[in-house]
């Protein structure tokens, strides 16, 4: 066992089993996707520790407990086809592709989509497509899915990504209006409509293009 192994393991037993992470799927799939190949190799060796890890331009790999808890509350299937806004390096996106069927992955930062596909395809995931397209729009041409997952945290999510939910489609975030302390929330589309409830508290940075919009005040 080598040591990404042996913190990959730690990593599933230390802090996603005791956050309520249960689903085996999911325990296998964050157990074998490497993490360390989707970090800077200047800070491989604390790929896995519990807090969001910087992976250049701005942008950061999501705290593992926190995405955990996302897909857990995405309740991902095998014949899902799945939307990643924001995958940056491309974790998320070999995550979910052990879990649905096709996920497209989208990222608006041109050198994180080619490490992301480049990523990928050294790993073998050929059921996931990384597109270099805006975030905020989703990308609604190969809509609808039957989960989203937005890999950042937004001051809200736009009703054109909600939209792009089939009807019992599943989309999970983390909101935080005010740019600090976020709520995990869970979005379903039922008869058409559109529901939500808050699951969890998470501090996650935010994605560009989901700041909160300025208030202006007299």
């Amino acid at each position: 066992m080598t040591q990404y192994d042996a913190a990959r393991l730690n990593m599933v037993e230390g802090q996603l089993k005791p956050n309520k992470i249960v689903t085996p799927a999911i325990l296998d799939a964050m157990g074998a996707v490497p993490r360390e190949a989707f970090v800077p190799k200047a800070i491989r060796g604390i790929a896995y520790v519990d807090e969001d890890l910087a992976i250049g331009n701005g942008r950061y790999l999501m705290e593992p407990m926190v995405l955990g808890r996302l897909i857990e509350a995405a309740r991902i299937g095998s014949g899902d086809i799945v939307l990643a806004i924001g995958c940056g390096t491309g974790y998320c996106a070999a995550v979910l592709a052990r879990l649905g069927n096709t996920v497209v992955a989208i990222e608006s930062d041109g050198d994180l989509a080619q490490q992301a596909s480049e990523t990928l395809a050294r790993l073998g995931v050929d059921n996931a497509a990384v597109i270099e397209a805006a975030l905020t729009a989703g990308y609604a041409e190969q809509a609808p899915y039957q989960a989203i997952l937005i890999d950042g945290a937004v001051a809200e999510v736009p009703p054109q990504i909600l939209e792009q939910l089939a009807e019992g489609g599943r989309l999970a975030a983390v909101v935080s209006p005010d740019g600090r302390l976020g709520k995990a929330t869970l979005f379903k589309r039922i008869g058409g409509v559109v529901s939500h409830r808050e699951i969890f508290d998470a501090s996650v940075p935010l994605l560009p293009g989901f700041e909160p919009v300025p208030v202006f005040q007299f």
